[in-house]
């Protein structure tokens, strides 16, 4: 679970957990009918509060974005994917939605962008030649 939220951010946090959702939604790590984490389970993950996670599974369930199960969890709805989209999500938008993550995940561990940008790099090589062995 790779939920990265910024005390920087002028959103608040369950808004940055809803568009952490949507994102896996639109770029399709997360599939109609895949279980989302449960609110515990998140909140204990991103180190915030239950209340605030619950706070974005009501409006994410609002929305019709995930599907609410009482007893059995949280699971993403049927057409999520393209809720509120016009098109689908090309592949750029869906590896632009990635790389979001990935420089997040960088701030957060107080990486310089050198850094970032050569570890960047060593991952492509490393799966290059992953795939050309």
């Amino acid at each position: 679970m790779n939920f990265v939220l910024s005390q920087t951010d002028r959103r608040p946090m369950y808004v940055q957990i809803m568009d952490h959702i949507r994102q896996k939604i639109d770029v399709g790590d997360w599939q109609a009918g895949d279980q989302l984490p449960s609110i515990r389970e998140l909140a204990v993950a991103a180190k915030i509060s239950v209340i605030t996670v619950k706070r974005a599974y009501l409006e994410l369930e609002r929305e019709g974005v995930i599907e609410v199960q009482h007893g059995k969890g949280s699971f993403v709805a049927d057409g999520a994917q393209n809720r509120g989209l016009e098109v689908e999500v090309s592949p750029i938008r869906a590896l632009e939605g990635h790389l979001d993550q990935a420089v997040l995940s960088a701030r957060q561990l107080d990486l310089t962008e050198a850094t970032f940008l050569f570890e960047a790099r060593r991952a492509w090589m490393r799966k290059k030649e992953e795939t050309e062995a």
